[in-house]
């Protein structure tokens, strides 16, 4: 089988996709507008459709009777158990951080809000909504793709780059207000990566941990869990309140890179 080239191969996926979607999300767009229910809507139409389109592209273009596990989604309870931990890990990391910054005094802890099961039942469909939907993306398809053209480790920091790179299509202002994050969102694409190679190369871990990083920040964030008290600078703590945008943060989520790096890398 010829395997067209990886830039054409991606360019192709994209355009096709835009296509299958573009007299939807327009039909949507003219009935109901661009906000609130009708953005929900029509995202979650254009991932139905990412969906069937990558099971079609599994089959035809890399000839996969399972496309869908091809790219790493796949069932049963190994699945199930490789979430459960990266979402449990995730937590767990988020828990420490906010814990050690109140415990020097960098954070105040307030009381929990009225309400706040029923933020963290939102926040918990958000974390797997965003977990599922950018890591079949990121470290199913694109990942996999990046792997049939390019050694496992070039196309592991490829992937990285690529995944910050396009969590940054705002604009000039907004990137302008961010940027510090940049390098954050990069090592948190490595270690999803990782996670992926580690766990069987299926995607139950890295949904899990990037679901989970989700829903505890979602929880801390919007619930008001905390305060910064400006004792310590911004760019340790995390600038505009962001913990990826911080040294901590940062710091955190390097360990958990390195380790799963090194699993990888000493796997028989």
């Amino acid at each position: 089988m010829i395997r067209r080239p990886l830039w054409v191969r991606l360019l192709s996926f994209a355009v096709t996709l835009v296509l299958l979607w573009l007299p939807i999300g327009l039909s949507i767009f003219f009935l109901w507008g661009d906000g609130g229910t009708a953005s929900f809507v029509n995202m979650g139409l254009l991932y139905l459709i990412f969906i069937a389109l990558l099971r079609v592209w599994g089959q035809r273009v890399h000839q996969q009777r399972s496309p869908l596990g091809f790219y790493g989604l796949q069932g049963g309870w190994l699945f199930g158990r490789d979430a459960l931990v990266g979402w449990l890990l995730a937590v767990g990391l988020v828990v420490l951080l906010f814990f050690v910054e109140g415990q020097l005094g960098w954070v105040q802890w307030h009381g929990t809000p009225d309400r706040f099961g029923l933020l963290l039942v939102e926040g918990l469909a958000t974390g797997i909504g965003v977990g599922f939907a950018e890591e079949l993306l990121f470290r199913g398809w694109l990942l996999q793709e990046l792997e049939l053209e390019y050694q496992p480790w070039f196309a592991l920091g490829l992937n990285g780059l690529i995944f910050a790179v396009l969590h940054y299509l705002h604009p000039p202002e907004v990137i302008r207000a961010t940027w510090p994050r940049f390098f954050g969102l990069v090592i948190l694409g490595l270690s999803l990566g990782l996670g992926k190679w580690v766990f069987g190369r299926r995607l139950g871990f890295p949904m899990g941990f990037h679901g989970g990083l989700v829903w505890a920040y979602f929880g801390v964030k919007v619930g008001e869990l905390v305060t910064y008290t400006g004792v310590a600078p911004e760019w340790l703590t995390g600038i505009g309140g962001n913990p990826i945008a911080g040294v901590m943060g940062v710091s955190l989520l390097g360990i958990v890179t390195l380790l799963l790096g090194y699993r990888a890398a000493t796997a028989p």
